[in-house]
């Protein structure tokens, strides 16, 4: 069997994200098929796959290594091969760069027209844009944004069924977030990055990492952890006024550079 047989037959049957299949798509039609999609799948040796992994860039590589992983993984538990060649490639290291994001305080000084109820929905309540879209007026109630569905059906894992406190009153989303992203664009900024300001907010009111997870949605607290490590400028001279103000220091004076009245003055003395 060639890995295009294998590839056809495996893609449909994997239990994954419809984001995620489209990327395994591409990068199998992109990087794999033109390059190992005819050969069968036992003449390719992982020195082959190094080689055509190595010209992509770290992120690229590894989306196509995954793919690798999982056709190898299939055509063993189908008994096509005896071992999983693409296991054992190191997975490459991606830089991941710094979160951006939007505090409350920004959202509410600037104007996105039509689109400023949407934003601001987002960023108090944590919702993925597919959680959004299938939100209706009746899953708010209790004071609570009861969150139980995607506009895929489930929500994107067990711990996405959630509740959250209602700050806002419930407004409708379309399928398709091109409005409210090309609002948020002139900041950098995406209609993901919401979930950041909201996870900015649980930690700027002290809830709890752990408390903050099962709001945001999040399986895995190290996820939010990464969130909450976050520190903004205006957080590190915060912290300066509070350690003075709590162990009772004084401020500490700016060193005088030579270029300073003081010290100018100084020498013009001396001499």
């Amino acid at each position: 069997m060639n890995f295009n047989e294998l590839f056809d037959n495996v893609i449909s049957t994997l239990d994954i994200r419809p984001t995620t299949m489209r990327n395994y798509k591409g990068a199998y039609n992109r990087y794999l098929k033109p390059v190992i999609g005819k050969l069968d799948i036992t003449s390719v040796t992982k020195n082959d796959l190094i080689n055509l992994l190595s010209s992509l860039p770290p992120q690229t590589r590894y989306v196509t290594l995954m793919v690798a992983r999982v056709m190898y993984r299939e055509a063993q538990e189908r008994e096509l091969v005896i071992n999983n060649i693409a296991a054992t490639i190191k997975t490459p290291r991606v830089e991941v760069k710094p979160y951006k994001f939007l505090t409350w305080e920004e959202l509410t000084k600037i104007d996105f027209g039509k689109q400023t109820k949407r934003i601001q929905f987002l960023a108090l309540h944590g919702l993925r844009w597919s959680e959004a879209v299938a939100l209706r007026p009746e899953d708010i109630y209790d004071g609570q944004v009861h969150i139980t569905k995607s506009k895929h059906g489930p929500t994107k894992s067990k711990s996405g069924v959630r509740t959250v406190p209602a700050l806002a009153e419930y407004v409708s989303f379309p399928k398709y977030q091109n409005t409210v992203a090309d609002k948020l664009k002139p900041y950098g900024v995406t209609a993901h990055s919401l979930r950041k300001t909201y996870a900015y907010m649980l930690k700027s009111s002290n809830v709890h990492v752990t408390t903050a997870a099962q709001l945001i949605g999040h399986s895995n607290p190290m996820m939010t952890l990464k969130i909450y490590t976050l520190v903004r400028n205006d957080e590190i001279a915060a912290s300066g006024v509070a350690l003075r103000e709590h162990f009772d220091i004084a401020k500490v004076e700016p060193i005088k550079t030579l270029d300073h009245p003081d010290f100018i003055n100084l020498t013009k003395k001396i001499s």
